[in-house]
């Protein structure tokens, strides 16, 4: 029996992934027994990316626009710079990730994966981590960044980069696990006027 059986993850990424931040979280959450589904804006192939080589072609398993957070027990958010900024000009994108928020169901978001959690506006009050540069933009959102392997807040989980990854796997799993944080929902709409 794994940690996760029954459980059901969603992937969420575009062109640009950068492809270690995808492939090792999704094979220790396959690992520990959960389905999971490659969600992106569009269907087809996505092209991933080894820092800034070209990585493989990954089969998307469904369009954003298909479907909602009441399908899944848990998001990942994996980084690479292209990805989370072409994520967070798509409205469905970022309604999807809000209401993994807004319903306090665990996401793992690591490296550039956060953009999209400041486009959300889901991150007042949270303290999180990140690549370095996105620190700034964290504390513009009203949250608190921290230089750490792996930080947990309420259910989401966050690294750095992928020297983080052994950390952020376990992290995962085991926050996936517990599943719903109901602290997680207060963050959500507190700038909603």
């Amino acid at each position: 029996m794994g940690k996760l059986d029954g459980k059901k993850v969603a992937f969420l990424f575009t062109d640009g992934v950068e492809q270690v931040e995808l492939d090792k979280p999704a094979e220790a959450v396959r690992e520990a027994g959960a389905d999971v589904d490659y969600i992106s804006l569009e269907e087809g192939e996505i092209q991933a990316f080894n820092h800034l080589d070209h990585g493989d072609k990954i089969k998307v398993d469904k369009k954003v626009a298909d479907v909602s957070a009441d399908d899944y027990d848990a998001l990942v958010l994996p980084g690479g710079v292209a990805n989370p900024d072409l994520l967070r000009g798509d409205e469905k994108a970022v309604d999807f990730v809000r209401s993994f928020v807004q319903q306090a169901k665990p996401i793992g978001a690591i490296c550039h994966g956060p953009w999209t959690l400041v486009e959300a506006d889901v991150l007042k009050g949270r303290t999180i981590t990140s690549w370095p540069t996105l620190k700034t933009d964290i504390r513009n959102a009203g949250g608190n960044w921290v230089d750490e392997e792996v930080h947990v807040d309420e259910g989401l989980v966050t690294s750095r980069n992928p020297d983080d990854i052994p950390a952020f796997n376990d992290k995962i799993v085991e926050e996936f696990c517990e599943g719903e944080h109901e602290g997680m929902k207060e963050s959500v709409g507190a700038s909603a006027s």
